[in-house]
């Protein structure tokens, strides 16, 4: 279950908050030590296809909020044609409230990271890949730009082919970093952002399998994802699925470990290592520590803002991808969820969300830039006790109606707004009620 163990030497790692003094980065030498780049040797002796193949296999869910198969992803690109580069964009923006797991893996194991990122650019045959971090991860930028130069001297990247020519396909790796627009997070925005242009969302199709990085096919992944096909290799199909659970609704299942930031009010936020399907429940009791103060459990963003709020009676929901079938939310998201104690006040936190996407908002889509802002003000409306029962109807309805699963977005920046703040009203509707006064009704006065 211990995907981490190069960088950590904890049974089950976790990094509680304040407990992150006690470590260092894990340098090549001693990743090399530790069994690193095993996985990548024996994926040199395999063809591309099958590396493809085994992790399509492993049914290894994207780890950064759509859970979408990232050997399935692969798959998608076409044959090599020889009319340019191939790329790999590894999306380390992290700009998601709530989520600071990517972060872990950059701060103490870039090599598990850049490990994973070499046998993806064999398997798919990529020629560069562009590491992209938030531009606010300055240390994080410093870390990995070392750890990319040590991979360069130790032959993992660079023209000599990779291993020191071992097999003679050779990548290129770069560090680039973003300019802080949580935009930059969505797959088309990231590329946006790589050509230097300002991080637009594109509309799709053409997808980047096909017609991606300056026009060329390229594969976007987050962090985890790519750190995770290393144990996948390195310990096989068999012992990942081992971990995880099948779907709950008969869809596809949920295996392997997967890093969860907790925070909010726990007694130790921090990052840890949970198998997919743990409960939220022991998550917060068993990892940490329980509610802090001892106090009760109100409600939960389950993995990431947008993904909506978990309510005070679905404190055993399961952490799987199957939570938002289950939960009425969105998805499990980043798997990093935020605790809300019985005193949080949600009315602020749904103005607090609205508040951010409202900022956050490129102002591509009308119903994006528009209704984001007047979500917001609606709210504000509503915590000052200046609202009324119409304005909490309105509110209802403009959140509703907004989003790329309504098909009025070109992204799905506004779903945030609207999964936010609709289970927020939902679940919570007693507290909006209480905030709001009763809709005046003129009466009609006829002529005489």
């Amino acid at each position: 279950m211990n995907f981490l163990e190069p960088a950590l030497t904890a049974r089950i790692p976790c990094f509680p908050h304040g407990d992150t003094k006690s470590r260092h980065v894990v340098s090549y030498d001693e990743y090399v030590k530790t069994g690193g780049y095993k996985a990548l040797a024996k994926v040199l002796e395999m063809e591309p296809a099958q590396v493809v193949a085994l992790v399509k296999d492993a049914v290894l869910r994207g780890r950064g909020g759509a859970g979408f198969p990232a050997g399935l992803k692969w798959s998608f690109l076409p044959p090599v044609d020889g009319k340019g580069s191939r790329y790999l964009c590894i999306n380390c923006d992290e700009a998601e409230p709530g989520t600071f797991k990517d972060r872990l893996l950059v701060d103490f194991d870039p090599h598990l990271v850049l490990e994973g990122i070499a046998i993806a650019c064999y398997a798919c045959q990529l020629d560069v890949a562009y590491f992209f971090i938030r531009g606010e991860y300055h240390h994080q930028a410093r870390v990995m730009q070392r750890a990319i130069e040590e991979a360069y001297a130790a032959g993992i990247f660079g023209k000599g082919g990779m291993m020191k020519g071992k097999v003679k396909f050779a990548a290129e790796c770069h560090l680039h970093r973003g300019a802080g627009a949580y935009i930059c997070g969505e797959e088309t925005g990231l590329l946006e952002a790589i050509e230097g242009k300002r991080g637009w969302p594109r509309v799709k199709p053409p997808f980047p399998a096909v017609k991606g990085l300056f026009g060329r096919p390229t594969i976007v992944n987050n962090v985890e994802t790519l750190a995770a096909v290393v144990p996948i290799i390195d310990r096989g199909v068999s012992w990942w699925k081992s971990v995880g659970v099948e779907s709950a609704f008969g869809g596809m299942p949920s295996w392997g470990p997967k890093l969860m930031g907790v925070s909010g009010h726990v007694n130790r936020p921090g990052v840890f290592e949970a198998p997919l399907g743990i409960t939220l429940r022991s998550l917060v009791d068993d990892y940490c520590g329980g509610m802090r103060g001892g106090k009760r459990f109100k409600g939960a963003i389950a993995g990431g803002v947008s993904m909506g709020v978990l309510g005070t009676e679905q404190f055993d929901a399961r952490m799987d991808f199957d939570v938002g079938r289950a939960c009425d939310v969105l998805g499990l998201g980043t798997a990093c969820p935020t605790i809300f104690d019985e005193d949080t006040d949600m009315v602020a936190v749904a103005r607090n969300c609205a508040r951010f996407f409202m900022n956050e908002s490129c102002g591509q889509c009308t119903p994006c830039r528009e209704g984001s802002g007047w979500v917001y003000k609606l709210l504000t409306r509503i915590e000052q006790r200046d609202a009324t029962t119409g304005d909490l109807d309105l509110l209802v309805e403009v959140a509703g109606s907004m989003g790329l699963s309504e098909g009025t977005t070109i992204c799905g920046l506004a779903d945030g707004t609207n999964w936010a703040v609709r289970t927020i009203v939902s679940k919570f509707r007693g507290e909006f009620e209480a905030r709001v006064k009763p809709r005046f009704v003129p009466v009609h006065v006829s002529a005489r």
